[in-house]
């Protein structure tokens, strides 16, 4: 138990550290606050050049509330409980496996080191969004894992910060059932990782821009602001219980299971959930929520 104990409180200071060289270093290019900040600034210049819906502001509804959730949620979260939690359970997951006589090495499928780097990084791509899309799917359909979801279903006005605008335990939920996945598949280094983390955050933020853009063809590979704002309406169609396009990064996977949703121009749809009326409307708030509140059904 010590050795959890130490584990834990030392990536509280090791991701200090690492976060106070993330503000000073500007040298490196895979800088994840600077990185995050970059791709944030063009997506909103992209916004406010391109608007969709042109009586939206430019500081739209809840603009500041999702501006903090997108550093809170991406920095200081690691910070509180993430990061400490991430290791300590990996390395109860290795002990657990050299009870057995298994080391990670053991039950990998293979080291992504051994193949050409571009293969590598498109088969950690395709495996953690396929993962990431099912998990979103539960976070749908089962009724205290929606209570934790509705924080970010209580956007009213879309716009690149809403991506980031989760409740604190999404995040663990979404790594739990990574973490496994992705272990069996070993060799990625930060700079590999980095890569994968701009291109999901971009199309993140263009998912919920206030853009009207659906990529062309490439909508049915890709997510898009023209699909994902049916995935935030209010009212679903009658034949779906759970709801929608359930994609993170990727549209194909809604499209080969049938979950893709766009029957007609989205632009000026009520968004939010059924009884969003009473739900809360500041930070704080909207962090107790799912302690609180009593379990829900996702949707009638």
């Amino acid at each position: 138990m010590d050795k959890y104990i130490d584990i834990f409180k030392k990536s509280y200071s090791d991701y200090w550290n690492y976060l106070k060289y993330e503000l000073i270093d500007l040298n490196h290019w895979d800088n994840f606050f600077y990185g995050l900040i970059i791709i944030s600034l063009l997506v909103w210049v992209l916004e406010i050049a391109f608007p969709w819906r042109k009586n939206q502001s430019i500081f739209r509804k809840d603009f500041w509330l999702d501006t903090f959730y997108m550093f809170f949620n991406f920095f200081l979260l690691n910070l509180i409980v993430l990061i400490a939690l991430s290791n300590t359970a990996s390395e109860l997951f290795n002990d657990v496996l050299s009870v057995v006589g298994l080391s990670l090495s053991d039950i990998q499928l293979f080291d992504v080191d051994d193949l050409p780097q571009w293969l590598g990084l498109l088969i950690f791509f395709l495996i953690s969004d396929f993962v990431q899309w099912n998990t979103h799917r539960l976070l749908h359909r089962v009724p205290w894992l929606w209570n934790f979801h509705k924080v970010h279903h209580s956007v009213k006005e879309m716009g690149f910060a809403a991506h980031l605008r989760y409740h604190w335990m999404e995040p663990v939920v979404y790594k739990s059932l990574l973490y496994i996945p992705i272990a069996l598949i070993g060799g990625f280094d930060a700079q590999d990782v980095a890569i994968v983390y701009f291109f999901t955050i971009a199309i993140g933020h263009l998912n919920h821009a206030n853009l009207g853009w659906d990529y062309g063809v490439l909508k049915y590979i890709f997510n898009n602001p023209k699909m994902h704002i049916w995935h935030h309406a209010k009212a679903l169609p009658k034949h779906v219980r759970y709801g929608v396009n359930y994609g993170l990064t990727l549209s194909l996977w809604d499209y080969l299971f049938k979950t893709a949703h766009v029957p007609h121009d989205g632009r000026d749809i009520e968004l939010g959930f059924e009884g969003d009326e009473t739900f809360p409307k500041d930070f704080l708030r909207q962090e107790a929520y799912p302690a609180f509140s009593r379990r829900q059904k996702p949707h009638k």
